[in-house]
């Protein structure tokens, strides 16, 4: 499914994508996906998880903010979407930073069926068994269109690794998504809402392969040039509101993205 179609759907059926998500960054992943024409909610309490997730089309689980109360919430969330057969999309923010985030990530990969991970270079290479350097939680790894490859083949899941360019893979193929601005990085949380992005794709696709994920990237890393091309943007600060509105316009006008997205088919060894 193209970005023109999957918009195209997401505005007919606004589905319900729930989030377990980084405190730092919630407001404006919950914009993101309201942007998108998706409907976000954001509950976390391990007393309600399992029914909210009883009613959404897709969730997201986000471990930039982590307590051993959130991670049991993410287990009882993640279970229900599988008994339902609805997308998760994991974000290993941090994974080889600390034991407790890489832990925790293994954890979900290995109780959950997960659809999509999408990370940085350094947080994918790490789930990948590969050397990486995560500094806090900002990645310091090269080579990104490796990390993808083998992390989608050794984890059995969809695999997008971030960055200047986007590299997707489903252990059989790969992709690159060259869409995207340098403004976007420098906005917090900018990463953590390209997840919920895939999220908000993955609702209406009815799987969540390397074309979706690749599309969904393409879908927000154009919105970031439109963002960064608007009159007055000087900087971060007037960056991120014009990029929320470059997200909704996109959505509401699919077409306009016709020449604009640059997905590239790579070769596999």
């Amino acid at each position: 499914m193209n970005a023109q179609e999957a918009l195209r759907k997401i505005s007919d059926e606004k589905p319900l994508v729930h989030h377990l998500t980084n405190y730092v960054t919630v407001n404006l992943v919950a914009n993101v996906t309201l942007s998108t024409g998706a409907l976000p909610v954001m509950a976390h309490a391990a007393e309600e998880v399992e029914e909210m997730a009883g009613l959404a089309s897709a969730l997201v689980l986000n471990i930039g903010t982590l307590d051993p109360g959130q991670i049991e919430s993410m287990l009882l969330a993640g279970k229900k979407a599988n008994e339902r057969g609805i997308p998760v999309i994991l974000d290993p923010v941090g994974v080889g930073a600390t034991s407790l985030r890489t832990r925790t990530a293994e954890r979900l990969l290995s109780e959950l069926d997960v659809a999509v991970v999408c990370g940085n270079a350094g947080e994918v290479a790490t789930l990948a068994g590969l050397d990486a350097e995560v500094r806090g939680v900002e990645s310091l790894a090269g080579d990104a269109q490796s990390a993808a490859l083998q992390a989608a083949r050794s984890l059995g899941v969809t695999v997008a690794a971030t960055g200047p360019v986007d590299y997707v893979s489903d252990g059989g193929s790969a992709l690159a998504v060259s869409n995207g601005h340098a403004l976007m990085g420098r906005v917090v949380g900018t990463g953590d809402a390209s997840t919920s992005t895939i999220g908000c794709f993955a609702a209406v696709a009815g799987a969540a392969g390397a074309e979706t994920v690749a599309q969904a990237l393409a879908y927000y890393g154009r919105a970031g040039e439109v963002a960064a091309g608007s009159a007055g943007v000087e900087g971060a600060g007037t960056f991120e509101p014009r990029f929320l509105d470059a997200l909704a316009a996109l959505a509401g006008d699919p077409e306009s993205l016709d020449g604009n997205v640059r997905v590239e088919e790579l070769s596999v060894g």
